[in-house]
């Protein structure tokens, strides 16, 4: 043994294995491939290594909340890290792994140590997490170790007070689903460190996706067990466009459980919302309320230009909020959770079109790693909803943090202040946009729009930019959206505008979740105007991407061609090609 420490248990056991770190947080959604585990996100210093049976150590996971499905599918099929070691708050993959262990009786363990332990790990080849401690050797460890018992999980949960309807969801008075939900928010809870439980509102469900058949497995288990949604429970974006997928060409083997996962939902009584923005329907909720939110876009709109109060939770965990109504008083939901940590100073280029917001999303997204920051300089910029929501959406890609405040925007920034400084430059935009541009080629044949889902507004000015214009024969224009947006785009004659031009609408799915033949085989570069898909998409549907404003998307999709310049706001000709922004590193 050449090194040992000590930190904080999040899932207990004992395991070895060959030490893979990165000083960059990773989003298992989007960025490990579920069925073998091999990193796909190619913005990640890990890109292309296999996670299976090493130990690996990130400083906490970031992106999409989907990240504890992904998890879990890889325990249960065995292409799972040994270990996992974090230095940050993190609880979509621990979550992943409590899920495993309270309901599949399998798991690995999650350790937190402390970051100047952590910034040593680069030193060392292998590791062993046994309970609290970390081992780190230059050599393989010796075989003769004798696991540790495992700590029993009441012992975790201790301190946190639990009322009368509390207690009836542990002892199983509400039944068995609402018994095991309650379970895993107890573990949940003692990880948040949370002293006691509140009432949610209302439920948002990202856990519908289908990550395996894992992701099946859970929802089937939860419907045999009689389980019901005790508040107002809508459902994310789900893998498949549910009512037209045979007729999309997509396959049986993705097709049935997809849409069987969205059944056992629904049958849970959750309702068909099927969209990745639900702060767009009538259900939205009001500032100061307290929900339960899941998907990583949503959250962050959720929190900071609402100014609802939710944590980042993970997947299945929005679907045990449901079942009780409760949610562990910790993090967003108290004042404390929500205070900016870091200042971002900021300018906005003169002459910058709808791009900069995803742009300047994913640069802070990139700076602040999970710290809440407070973005001063566009107190003038005149940002609505729409621009937000491209914004909040490429931010939440590349952090963990679950809020941002913009000052003279969003309803909470007034009140926040930080004395710990970053400034985000032209340059930084510029590096931004050559690392969401990775087509060599110019030629475009297919435009991606709607990730997140588009508003009402974005089909009406994408009907107006549309309205006259002949769309080239090799492009493909698709747009996802939520049933009731496309509903009131349709009623408002949008629909049938764009429909004109040749764009196609796809409902119930997102653009992280499709893939051929919906995406057209033969394409081999796409244009979008989502910083979230532009981040995704090369390691998804493994195409080249070229990224660029709603404007710009149209004239590719007119000429066949996507801009290979920088926008003038951004300056003039291309910059050199710049090092991969990626999250903050510890």
């Amino acid at each position: 043994m050449e090194f040992i420490s000590h930190g904080r248990t999040l899932v207990a056991g004992d395991a070895k294995g060959e030490l893979l770190s990165a000083l960059v947080g990773l989003s298992f959604w989007g960025g490990v491939d579920p069925q073998t585990g091999v990193v796909i996100d190619q913005h990640h210093p890990l890109r292309n290594q296999s996670l299976a049976g090493r130990v690996l150590a990130i400083p906490s996971g970031r992106g999409s909340c989907s990240g504890s499905g992904v998890l879990l599918e890889l325990i249960l099929n065995g292409h799972a890290p040994a270990a996992i070691v974090i230095c940050e708050r993190e609880e979509i993959l621990t979550l992943g792994a409590l899920v495993a262990e309270v309901v599949f009786e399998q798991s690995i363990p999650v350790l937190r140590v402390e970051r100047e332990v952590f910034t040593r790990l680069g030193e060392y080849r292998y590791a062993r997490v046994a309970g609290p401690s970390l081992q780190l050797f230059h050599e393989p460890p010796v075989k003769d170790w004798q696991p540790e018992q495992a700590q029993h999980e009441s012992s975790e949960y201790m301190t946190i007070r639990l009322d009368a309807v509390d207690q009836a969801f542990v002892s199983g008075q509400h039944g068995k689903a609402a018994q095991v939900a309650m379970r895993l928010l107890l573990r949940m809870a003692a990880v948040q460190e949370a002293e006691a439980f509140m009432d949610v509102s209302q439920v948002h469900i990202d856990g519908c996706i289908y990550t395996g058949p894992a992701s099946l497995r859970f929802a089937q288990m939860l419907v045999d067990w009689e389980a019901r949604v005790r508040v107002p429970t809508t459902l994310n974006s789900i893998s498949v466009d549910k009512r037209r997928w045979r007729a999309q060409g997509v396959l049986e083997d993705l097709g049935a459980p997809a849409s069987a996962l969205a059944d056992a939902y629904l049958a849970m009584g959750a309702q068909p919302s099927f969209t990745c923005a639900p702060y767009l329907l009538e259900s939205a909720p009001r500032f100061g309320e307290q929900v339960g939110w899941a998907e990583s876009n949503a959250v962050i709109y959720a929190n900071s230009v609402i100014g609802a109060r939710t944590m980042k939770y993970p997947d299945y965990l929005d679907i045990c909020m449901a079942l009780t109504g409760r949610a562990p008083l910790a993090g967003c939901h108290l004042d404390a959770g929500r205070r900016a940590t870091l200042a971002l100073e900021v300018e906005m280029p003169e002459g910058a079109d709808d791009a900069f917001w995803p742009l300047l999303g994913y640069c802070c997204g990139s700076v602040c790693g999970t710290e809440i920051p407070l973005i001063r300089g566009l107190e003038k910029s005149g940002a609505g909803p729409n621009e937000l929501k491209a914004f909040g959406a490429a931010f939440a890609t590349v952090a963990a943090a679950p809020m941002f405040h913009i000052a003279g925007v969003t309803p909470e920034a007034d009140d926040q202040r930080s004395e710990h400084q970053v400034r985000i430059s032209l340059g930084e935009l510029r590096q931004a946009w050559e690392v969401l541009n990775t087509a060599a080629s110019p030629e475009v044949g297919l435009v991606s729009l709607g990730n997140p889902h588009f508003s009402l507004e974005e089909c009406a000015r994408l009907a107006a930019l549309v309205r006259g214009r002949t769309k080239s024969a090799d492009v493909a224009v698709i747009v996802t959206c939520g049933r009731a947006v496309h509903e009131a785009a349709f009623q408002a004659g949008h629909v049938a505008e764009a429909e004109a031009f040749g764009v196609q609408f796809v409902t119930d799915t997102c653009w992280c979740m499709l893939d051929e033949p919906v995406i057209p085989p033969a394409v081999r570069t796409l244009m979008t105007n989502s910083g979230k898909y532009a981040h995704y998409a090369p390691g998804l549907v493994g195409r080249g991407v070229r990224f660029g404003s709603m404007a710009a998307c149209v004239e590719a999709a007119c000429s066949g061609k996507g801009q290979h310049e920088l926008p003038a706001w951004l300056g003039q000709g291309r910059s050199e090609k710049a090092l991969v922004l990626s999250q903050r590193p510890v």
